[in-house]
């Protein structure tokens, strides 16, 4: 694995989340993956309806899939990283068979498990995901490297039949946490109150 490869990527995961999170609507839907997918999106502004997953590790993917199926006039966007993503290989296959046009999966890719060690994952070596998405028959996938093929994705990302996948490699570096509320039932309370509102919590 080429363990030095993600120290040299430009884009840096906040600013990444920044740009993909601006000037969103009611009608943007985000569930970011465990760990540093979370700070990034609380960083870039904490949001009623952002579900940060404080667990389950892997099940950010398919969540976004429940989502997306049960909201099917929202826009659904799970932001998670490639730790995570590896450890859901089958959603793969079961969000392309499904269909779903309103979801999009954007993997910030820093070749490493972030909350461990920062140990390189399979990313660093050989494995594609958005290859693997496009082979499972995902019918929009894309890899962005620079800021230019980020700003040609975020179509892609917000508006395009999917299911999408896009790949963001970042860079590999330490940042310090910014994090949501753990109150699990807090976030999903305040989730759902402000996607069907008040009467949804009696």
């Amino acid at each position: 694995m080429d363990k030095q490869r993600a120290d040299n990527y430009e884009l840096h995961r906040r600013e990444v989340a920044k740009t993909l999170l601006k000037d969103r609507t009611d009608d943007f839907l985000v569930v970011t993956g465990l760990g540093s997918p979370n700070w990034d999106a609380t960083n870039a502004g904490d949001h009623p309806l952002t579900f940060p997953l404080w667990g389950a590790m892997g099940g950010a993917a398919t969540m976004g899939l429940g989502l997306a199926t049960a909201q099917p006039t929202k826009r659904v966007m799970v932001m998670t990283g490639d730790g995570e993503m590896l450890m859901a290989m089958g959603s793969f296959a079961t969000i392309a068979a499904q269909g779903v046009e309103n979801l999009a999966i954007v993997v910030f890719d820093n070749e490493r498990y972030g909350e461990t060690g920062m140990q390189a994952t399979h990313t660093a070596g050989p494995v594609d995901m958005a290859a693997v998405a496009k082979a499972c028959g995902f019918p929009v996938t894309a890899t962005v490297k620079t800021e230019t093929e980020l700003m040609e994705a975020l179509p892609l990302i917000k508006e395009t039949k999917g299911p999408v996948f896009v790949d963001i490699k970042v860079k590999a570096e330490p940042l310090p946490f910014i994090l949501p509320t753990k109150d699990g039932v807090h976030l999903k309370n305040r989730f759902r109150e402000k996607l069907l509102g008040p009467d949804s919590l009696l």
